[in-house]
């Protein structure tokens, strides 16, 4: 396996995260006035990524998978209504909203890193393979991350601030695993995955989707299918 191409593809596949930053600043007043709709697009992506990405990749790893997503959902319901005891109305669930989302992709986006890594050890070619897919699927992240930071009020600067080190954690991610985690049991590897996939749909049908339906209109449906069409077809393409 070659530090050289982990490093390099990785490193892509962050910039590809910051590029769906750039796309959503570049239409920064659209998006601010609709950023309803980059609500429902994210959950449609979460949703697509965990039940058609992540939760099959760990029931190939771990064949008890479906208890620990569970456990994921679990862990983030704790995370939201014990450990963050504040009152959660209006503003205080859109800053709760960022602060989940963000913790969510990070952890995303560090298992992002080691799968790149480990598709290496299987050679040049299935290690491009594999970066291909994360990368592919880092633009839309990076633009679901920066809608909810946008919609839940963060400033321009936080926004970009967050933006980029979640997306510097797959990098991170990738050089930990070549340099300590190759020897990662593959159970192990599976259960960290199905807690992220459970912390996903419990982001997206517990908050993302309750706060698209304060406002009422086709755009939220459109938005939403289209992320889970571009997960999906991402996926279609990467398995042809």
């Amino acid at each position: 396996m070659n530090f050289i191409h982990v490093l390099i593809y990785s490193s892509i596949a962050g910039g590809a995260a910051i590029f769906g930053t750039a796309i959503v600043f570049y239409f920064e007043r659209w998006a601010h006035d609709n950023s309803i709709f980059l609500i429902s697009f994210g959950a449609g992506v979460m949703l697509a990524i965990a039940f058609l990405d992540l939760i099959p990749e760990a029931s190939s790893a771990y064949a008890s998978s479906w208890i620990m997503v569970f456990a994921g959902f679990l862990a983030l319901y704790v995370l939201q209504n014990i450990i963050m005891v504040h009152p959660c109305h209006d503003e205080e669930c859109k800053t709760h909203l960022g602060v989940l989302s963000t913790v969510g992709f990070s952890i995303h986006s560090l298992l992002d890193g080691i799968i790149v890594s480990v598709g290496f050890t299987g050679g040049m070619v299935l290690g491009a393979l594999t970066a291909v897919a994360v990368i592919l699927h880092k633009l839309p992240d990076g633009i679901t991350i920066t809608g909810i930071l946008m919609h839940s009020g963060a400033p321009r600067r936080k926004i970009l601030i967050f933006s980029v080190l979640v997306a510097l954690l797959t990098p991170v991610g990738a050089i930990a695993s070549f340099f300590f985690l190759r020897n990662l049991p593959q159970g192990t590897f599976g259960i960290l995955i199905a807690l992220t996939a459970g912390s996903f749909i419990y982001l997206a049908a517990s908050d993302l989707l309750p706060e698209s339906h304060k406002i009422r209109h086709n755009g939220n449906a459109v938005s939403f299918f289209t992320g889970v069409l571009i997960v999906a077809f991402i996926g279609r393409v990467l398995h042809i």
